[in-house]
């Protein structure tokens, strides 16, 4: 930890000690899956409960009729005692049910081994401490009523008040204190070693919005050049929080279940990912990262979507691990996919990754009546930020089309930035060209900031996603909203007054830089209620399935099945019609997926479902 690199993480005290209550106290993330998650509950709020009774038995251990003061004496704590001890079996008991015979496919790789011997030394201490308190209640030596602990008190029925059960007290309550002690010790050399570092990770886990990556600081004038971070190459050039992030993994696979790309076949299991990095830092091995702790294809897999964060139940970072990776090999060892190439080469070239010439940028707006926001003209309530893919992209472009008129309908003050909206580096970066994506960021800020804007609508949940937050690393602060949060205003206050047809069922798709990374839920399905009959997938929200285009995607080679593929699958499995979105990248990627799959289903975005609707009235 002392060898890792710095990483800011203070800050924002009251968010902190909310997760600490809801994650580790409450188990939040951990009951999203409620049946297995309890079951943990049970034996984490059980040794809670039961860390008193350590002092307790070691107390007992040197003198038979001493206890802790006070506490030792209270028949409510026996009774939170025999429930929670009791409850502590259960668990241990369901936990074995799920990995010996469900065995489901989140387990594969994790060591199973390890977890059954600490599931043992669990069962053995809570077993321990119900036989010793029985033995006692039978010998007339419990210094609680007998009656507050109704477990203890039946199994007393077992023994006798004679020698052999004394001796039994005694063999229990050594047995109880040693296997305690070889808890302790065997902690720091296994993969509980989480149940120590768990809550000090979820502690310094990120506060903000998901989607920030943590930025490289090249300028720093107080680093030497020699030390400047180019990314992880090595397990010393990993920060502390990504070190302990490795120590913390439980490897429930609960990261490895929500991922797309190994749910279609990939290489990449978050849980694997971990668990090489921890085995390299462990092992204080400098060799490189990459291909020794993780393979290449891990690395590129990624499609960043965030799910493996979402599902982890200690505030594991899975996505800036990746990047970091990615960070190193591109600017580094330029060593990336070659299908990507022409996408870096075309950003660098044309300040967008379709290659087209900047003149281009603003054409679809050519007869809508769209203002171009030229330098020194008034700056616009607001100024919408139309991305790459909806200024190039043939289907993509309907999406700026349908909200120029929707916004000019309800009568909204925005203007475009034509050519000199340039690409916001998002895909760069995600590729993990650091310098090109600071160079958009520091180049799109100063334009924005020279031309007065406050505000910012965005229909590209990457480009949100971007000038939300992480353009206030390089100075851009701006209020930014979604087109999806402004067009469902609109809707709301009748300045937009949609045909509702309740023949049209339509099945919404959750962006993930929308829904996971920034939280924006409610606004599009809004307006999906506002024009048909809505229809949910059951991946959905904050845990929706990746469309497969994010993390520089879109423009690299899928091996294994395909994720879009995957995706329409599931929306053509809800009988829906319509498949909405509300992302440019979602529409290419899902419209390619319902074409090569011959599902009859229409992918729009929520703005051209509102135009249309609009129209049919």
């Amino acid at each position: 930890m002392r060898s890792a690199q710095p990483v800011e993480r203070t800050g924002d005290v009251p968010r902190r000690v909310g997760n600490e209550v809801s994650i580790v106290l409450g188990q939040r993330k951990l009951l999203q899956r409620f049946g297995p998650g309890l079951m943990h509950a049970f034996i984490f709020w059980g040794f809670l409960v039961l860390a008193p009774t350590i002092l307790i038995a070691l107390i007992g251990v040197v003198d038979t009729h001493a206890t802790l003061p006070w506490l030792g004496h209270q028949g409510w704590y026996a009774l939170l005692v025999d429930v929670f001890a009791v409850l502590v079996l259960v668990g241990v008991l369901a936990e074995l049910w799920i990995r010996k015979v469900q065995r489901p496919r989140r387990f594969e790789g994790s060591h199973l081994g390890e977890a059954d011997l600490i599931l043992g030394l669990i069962a053995t201490i809570a077993s321990t401490l119900l036989l010793w308190h029985a033995t006692r209640i039978a010998l007339g030596l419990n210094e609680w009523p007998r009656a507050w602990s109704p477990a203890a008190h039946a199994l007393s029925h077992l023994f006798g008040r004679d020698e052999a059960t004394r001796v039994l007290e005694r063999v229990f309550v050594w047995a109880h204190v040693l296997t305690i002690l070889a808890f302790l010790a065997y902690l720091p050399r296994s993969k509980h070693l989480h149940i120590g570092t768990a809550a000090v990770n979820v502690w310094f886990g990120r506060t903000g919005a998901s989607g920030r990556l943590e930025p490289l600081r090249f300028d720093d004038e107080e680093v030497p050049e020699e030390e400047i971070r180019f990314g992880a190459g090595t397990a010393t050039d990993l920060t502390w929080k990504q070190v302990l992030d490795t120590f913390s993994c439980t490897e429930c696979g609960r990261c490895q279940d929500a991922c797309p790309a190994f749910a279609t076949g990939k290489a990449l299991s978050p849980k694997l990912l971990m668990m090489g990095l921890r085995d390299q830092i462990l092992a204080q091995d400098s060799s490189p990262l990459v291909p020794n702790a993780v393979t290449d294809d891990v690395v590129w897999d990624c499609v960043t979507c965030g799910a493996c964060v979402e599902a982890c139940p200690v505030s594991i970072e899975h996505v800036d691990h990746i990047v970091d990776l990615r960070r190193h090999l591109v600017m580094v060892e330029s060593s990336f996919p070659a299908e990507a190439e022409p996408m870096l080469r075309d950003v660098e070239r044309a300040s967008n990754p379709w290659g087209k010439a900047q003149s281009e940028r603003a054409d679809w707006a050519s007869e809508l009546g769209v203002r171009v926001l030229e330098p020194g003209d008034r700056p616009p309530e607001y100024l919408y930020w139309v991305g790459c893919a909806s200024s190039f992209d043939e289907r993509a472009r309907r999406t700026a089309e349908s909200t120029a008129k929707l916004l000019n309908a309800a009568g909204v003050d925005f203007a475009i930035l034509g050519p000199r909206e340039a690409c916001t580096g998002d895909p760069a970066r995600r590729m993990g060209n650091e310098y090109v994506f600071q160079a958009f960021a520091e180049q799109n800020v100063a334009t924005l900031n020279e031309a007065g804007v406050t505000k910012i609508v965005a229909n590209c949940p990457h480009c949100f996603n971007t000038l939300a937050n992480e353009y206030p690393d390089f100075g851009g602060r701006y209020e930014v909203i979604h087109h999806s949060e402004l067009l469902s205003r609109l809707v709301r206050e009748g300045k937009l007054s949609p045909q509702r047809s309740e023949s049209r069922s339509i099945t919404y798709h959750d962006s993930c830089y929308l829904a996971r990374h920034n939280d924006v839920l409610g606004p599009p399905r809004e307006l999906v209620s506002a024009v048909g009959q809505p229809v949910e997938m059951k991946r959905s929200g904050k845990r929706t399935f990746c469309c497969g285009a994010g993390g520089a995607h879109m423009w690299m080679e899928e091996r294994g099945d395909a994720i879009n593929a995957e995706r329409v699958r599931e929306a053509a499995g809800t009988g829906a019609d319509t498949l909405a979105v509300a992302c440019p990248f979602c529409t290419v990627m899902l419209d390619d997926g319902v074409q090569s799959g011959g599902q009859d289903l229409r992918v729009l975005d929520v703005a051209t479902l509102l135009a249309e609707a609009i129209d049919a009235g």
